[in-house]
């Protein structure tokens, strides 16, 4: 087994000429900054949520196996530099770059902090240390992709999103958006990379209001705390004067309440769906 690198959550080894090993860590990241603390059982969670969603997705993906608690045996891939966003609601960075002018919503879409978008809309970005937004011209423009595969990655990543909500919806929840990645295996686009609650946001049906910051079942958790106490002004003020942001010291109780509700997400899912 040789050691590949180091991500922002997990650790990759090459097994053999054909497989990578995917060791997920307790290692969290927001806003691009990487913290010192780590998240009890986040690793775990992040190893079965990927395991459950690719063998329930009805697409090909490079998932051969899970190996133990936090590791799972996948394909190796060619992966494409794009990370295919799709959004359902109208919130995060969509709120931002929408009152800027910078992307419209689908019609009949009401601009509401976490309203249903009419109908969900592909969102990529490039795959960077910190991520540009792009749209299909200028996927074209910088050579990320061909038109045919992007209207193939368009097609599929919201047939997927719908694909994931409807299970989500039965579990009591609300898919918000969703961060997939694909890689070419044999030829062919393949789903790749891992999927869980450090690539989608997860919200209660029972607590959901529109107008409102919502209850989340993922990383939002720290996002949130982050923004309240004007750590990502910081992180972004730092950036733009060309240091790298200093990350602050997760409070123990915003630790605890992520592991929880990383834990009870899957259990919840899981445990209905099953």
């Amino acid at each position: 087994m040789k050691f590949i690198a180091s991500g922002k959550v997990k650790d990759l080894y090459s097994l053999d000429d054909d497989t990578i090993l995917f060791k997920f860590s307790d290692r969290v990241s927001a806003f691009d900054v990487k913290f010192n603390e780590s998240i009890p059982k986040k690793g775990e969670v992040l190893c079965k949520f990927a395991e459950f969603w690719f063998n329930q997705l009805s697409i090909a993906n490079h998932f051969v196996k899970r190996q133990s608690d936090t590791e799972i045996v996948v394909k190796k891939m060619n992966m494409l530099p794009i990370e295919c966003i799709v959004r359902g609601y109208f919130y995060g960075s969509l709120v931002s770059r929408w009152e800027k002018g910078e992307i419209t919503i689908p019609h009949g879409s009401v601009a509401t902090l976490a309203a249903k978008l009419s109908q969900p809309i592909f969102d990529p970005t490039t795959k960077s240390e910190h991520d540009i937004s792009i749209d299909k011209k200028k996927s074209l423009e910088m050579k990320l992709v061909t038109e045919e595969q992007y209207l193939w990655l368009e097609k599929t990543s919201i047939d997927i999103y719908k694909q994931m909500s409807d299970i989500a919806d039965k579990a009591g929840f609300i898919l918000a958006d969703l961060k997939l990645e694909f890689g070419i295996l044999n030829g062919i686009i393949t789903l790749g990379d891992s999927i869980g609650p450090d690539e989608y946001r997860l919200w209660p049906k029972d607590s959901y209001q529109i107008g409102k910051i919502q209850e989340s079942f993922d990383k939002q958790i720290l996002r949130d705390w982050l923004i309240e106490h004007g750590y990502q002004k910081q992180f972004d003020d730092a950036r733009n004067t060309g240091k790298e942001p200093i990350a602050p010291e997760i409070p123990n109780e915003i630790i605890q309440k992520m592991t929880d509700r990383y834990v009870t997400a899957y259990e919840k899912l899981v445990e209905h769906y099953l």
